[in-house]
């Protein structure tokens, strides 16, 4: 998995094409990425980029939804002109129809001149509506407006102006749910899913950390100017093991921690954050009365136990709190139902219960 910072360029990118299941996609727009999932991905976004179509993009927070659909944009035939991103969730309710449209002077006090939105600023290029589950629900009537029309208004105008623009949305909510609760517009997400591009959690694409760790790796050593740098075997599979919640993003961070840390030309365990290199695990079942008053004395017999085996044994004891009930124990685990029946397999584990 190790890169050496102090290789040429031209020497690592041969390299690589020499590696078992190198592809020419790996490194696509600053998105890394290996994996069946990945390239199914890729391939999507080079077929929809050419389009002018509406596509949202679905995935946990940390997956790389933004650069997606940057990527979207930097392939299309608006890639000269500007990709306005936005994140909904980071605009309070009171500003947002301003933000996103603009206004002329006089509409409320302080608007002491006009103003464009951001809608209006992405005119002749790509809107990117970030969390976009997080979007007030007046405030969806009026962007649906916008997508059907082309037109915005600004607040205090009476006239509406024409824009030309790709909407790509992002969320991390499931949009259903939220249309069946009353908090998202039906009419609204259909305009919206034209193209729908699912972005899969890193624990879903484990063949990919190595190559994204190696590639932050260079990057951050390149920006410290560090000379050599690489992982000790024990980081490499430290890394590989961890379930990443936070996603690629994590891993990235978890990355430059590590650069800024570290004091030799090996990455060590102890330059890692402290949760990957020492993963905590959930509390085991039981009662107050099984467990005792007070905490239970370490058990030392797990100090030789590797990363695998704390796995299976907190599986299984999940699993049993649930009695057997794999979505349940999925959910509280973190990962999807796919990846708790590979592991069942790869561990040997049965379900028990119903």
């Amino acid at each position: 998995m190790a890169i050496t910072t102090g290789q040429a360029r031209g020497g690592r990118a041969r390299r690589r094409q020499n590696q078992p299941g190198f592809h020419p996609d790996v490194v696509f727009k600053d998105i890394v990425g290996a994996s069946p999932r990945m390239r199914r991905v890729f391939r999507l976004v080079s077929r929809v980029a050419r389009t002018d179509s509406t596509i949202l993009l679905i995935g946990e927070s940390g997956t790389g939804k933004e650069l997606v659909a940057r990527s979207i944009h930097l392939q299309s035939r608006r890639s000269q002109g500007p990709f306005v991103a936005v994140n909904i969730a980071a605009i309070p309710e009171s500003l947002m129809e301003s933000e996103l449209f603009g206004y002329v002077r006089g509409a409320f006090t302080g608007a002491n001149a006009d103003r464009a939105g951001l809608i209006e600023q992405a005119d002749g290029g790509t809107l990117f509506l970030d969390e976009i589950g997080d979007m007030p629900i007046l405030t969806q009537v009026k962007v649906l407006r916008t997508l059907e029309n082309n037109e915005v208004r600004r607040l205090g105008d009476r006239g509406s102006r024409l824009v030309d623009l790709r909407v790509i949305a992002a969320t991390h909510r499931d949009l259903p749910a939220e249309i069946a609760a009353g908090r998202f517009r039906e009419d609204l997400y259909y305009r919206l899913n034209v193209v729908q591009i699912d972005l899969p959690p890193l624990r879903e694409r484990q063949e990919d950390i190595g190559l994204l760790a190696s590639y932050f790796l260079d990057r951050f050593a390149r920006r410290e100017s560090v000379p050599e740098l690489t992982f000790s075997p024990e980081v490499e599979a430290l890394l590989e093991r961890y379930h990443y919640p936070g996603n690629v993003r994590e891993l990235e961070n978890a990355v430059e921690h590590a650069v800024a840390v570290h004091e030799g030309p090996v990455i060590i365990p102890a330059d890692l954050p402290v949760a990957i290199r020492s993963p905590r695990l959930l509390p085991s079942a039981g009662s107050e009365a099984e467990r005792g008053p007070a905490p239970a004395a370490p058990d030392r017999t797990r100090d030789h136990w590797s990363l695998a085996d704390v796995e299976k044994e907190h599986i299984q004891r999940i699993l049993a709190l649930h009695r057997g009930n794999a979505t349940a124990a999925a959910r509280q685990l973190g990962i999807s139902r796919t990846t708790l029946w590979r592991k069942l397999r790869e561990y040997g584990l049965r379900r028990t219960g119903h």
